[in-house]
């Protein structure tokens, strides 16, 4: 799901007879008007069904029931709110008799104390407890706001509501999501295997390629062909390519060209590729670039064959909306215990860069050759906040876990190649002993974002998969 796709959410409005049912009627016409300026498509009762479109007896939870059965294909949140104490049972059987499976925000609206008359009092603090209770009977799994009653004019709300938003977003995105894995892992990376039966149980397909086919693919183009000629000007456009032979350029291009259409064709969310060193020796390229331009385009390429990995960067795209990267945790910096240096040949996202070039491997090129090794982009990565994510699957306790947190990309100097920066984490050293204890890969994604909570609340309160979070 993009972060610019229109979402659905259902809406209950909870009544309760001996309060004051104007309340509801003011309350759900200025969450529903909330909701539609956040470009969201509200499903709730119409005002002229009960009591101002809430929901209250039996009658109406039915009824609000069957409409979101009706929508169950394309609704991706329920949102509770409390113009007043409200129903209890009536929002929880809503929900249940449903069948819906997805995130649900309980709001309570604020008491104003000058208006506490029987007229006009709430009392949604109180009800709130009470719908949170039946939730919990009814097994319901539930978000809150930072705040027990809290307008929904308020900052903190808008808060609230983006962060629900990108829970119900990154969960939406995991419903039969399909990772693509071109090729065989390298034989040195142990570290990036992986049960796809654990995916499988979780939902999360994977699908293979031999890396062989692609290139056979590739060779059977002519660099005449109008769409490997478009492909090659794409790739121009891209970066500085100055630095790469025509050659070469047109040789990714026609990987590019195959790549991108094996994506389309199987619908993928995310793929990881075997990008060394099998594709140097007999294709004469680095993959870099045109997975590059994959991430940027919000389809996230991985390294090394890194399924995890891919999956971790899809997830933080989820969260933000925007593109994802996968980094080496590489070296220290100095003797700074929160500080290190994050590092890849690289096929970072473009817009990652302060600038970049295309270029050869250097490590890679050790033992392939330089002309078989170009096609990585170069670059120092802009500061600012960045978010980490790394999954793993466990075949020991047979399930997926990982550890997630958030950072700064700094402007410490530091002299190397490939794509690079330092980035400040604290506590670091905490973090790292986890990552060795826990036995987790040298691979971490991170997004230019800050989007750790949203993937906190998704993953693990609402997907039971354990995580170490490290947020200030």
């Amino acid at each position: 799901m993009s972060v610019n796709e229109k979402m659905e959410i259902g809406l209950i409005v909870g009544n309760r007879g001996f309060f004051p049912d104007h309340l509801c009627q003011s309350g759900r016409a200025a969450m529903v008007k909330l909701l539609e300026e956040k470009n969201i498509k509200v499903i709730a009762l119409p005002e002229n069904s009960g009591k101002f479109g809430s929901v209250e007896t039996i009658q109406d939870a039915k009824k609000c029931a069957e409409l979101f059965k009706k929508h169950r294909e394309t609704l991706t949140g329920i949102i509770v709110t409390l113009p007043n104490f409200g129903d209890e049972r009536a929002v929880a059987d809503t929900i249940r008799w449903s069948g819906l499976e997805v995130p649900i925000l309980v709001h309570a609206w604020p008491d104003d104390p000058k208006k506490m008359d029987v007229a006009n009092r709430r009392d949604s603090f109180c009800g709130k407890i009470s719908v949170c209770n039946n939730l919990n009977q009814y097994g319901l799994r539930f978000s809150l706001t930072n705040f027990h009653t809290v307008s929904p004019e308020s900052p903190s709300f808008q808060e609230d509501l983006d962060q629900f938003v990108g829970v119900c977003r990154v969960l939406r995105g995991l419903k039969n999501v399909r990772l693509g894995a071109v090729g065989a892992r390298p034989a040195a990376f142990k570290t990036v295997r992986y049960s796809e039966k654990i995916l499988e149980q979780e939902g999360i397909s994977v699908d293979t390629l031999d890396l062989s086919e692609l290139l056979a693919a590739a060779e059977k183009l002519s660099d005449t062909e109008p769409e490997v000629i478009n492909a090659l000007k794409e790739i121009q456009a891209y970066s500085d390519t100055s630095k790469v032979t025509l050659s070469s350029l047109k040789k990714i291009a026609r990987f590019k060209l195959v790549l991108d259409r094996w994506v389309r064709e199987n619908d993928f969310q995310a793929i990881a590729v075997q990008c060394w060193s099998s594709l140097q020796a007999n294709f004469g390229v680095m993959p870099c670039v045109a997975m590059s331009m994959l991430s940027q385009s919000l389809i996230p390429a991985a390294c090394e064959v890194d399924i995890l990995g891919a999956l971790s960067m899809y997830i933080l795209q989820l969260a933000s909306g925007q593109p994802s990267a996968l980094v080496d945790w590489n070296n220290n910096y100095q003797a700074e215990p929160d500080k290190a240096v994050i590092f890849h040949c690289s096929n970072f996202p473009v817009s990652y860069f302060e600038k970049s070039h295309l270029y050869m491997s250097e490590i890679i090129a050790g033992t392939v050759g330089q002309e078989n090794a170009t096609g990585t982009l170069y670059g120092r990565v802009k500061a600012g906040p960045f978010s980490f994510l790394r999954l793993t699957t466990s075949d020991s306790t047979g399930n997926i876990r990982g550890y997630l947190g958030e950072g700064k990309v700094t402007a410490d100097p530091v002299n190397t190649f490939g794509g690079y920066s330092v980035v400040e984490i604290e506590d670091l050293q905490s973090l790292l002993q986890i990552i060795c204890q826990e036995g987790y890969e040298h691979h971490v994604a991170i997004n230019l974002s800050r989007c750790a909570r949203v993937i906190e609340e998704a993953l693990s309160h609402y997907r039971s998969w354990p995580l170490y979070v490290n947020l200030e």
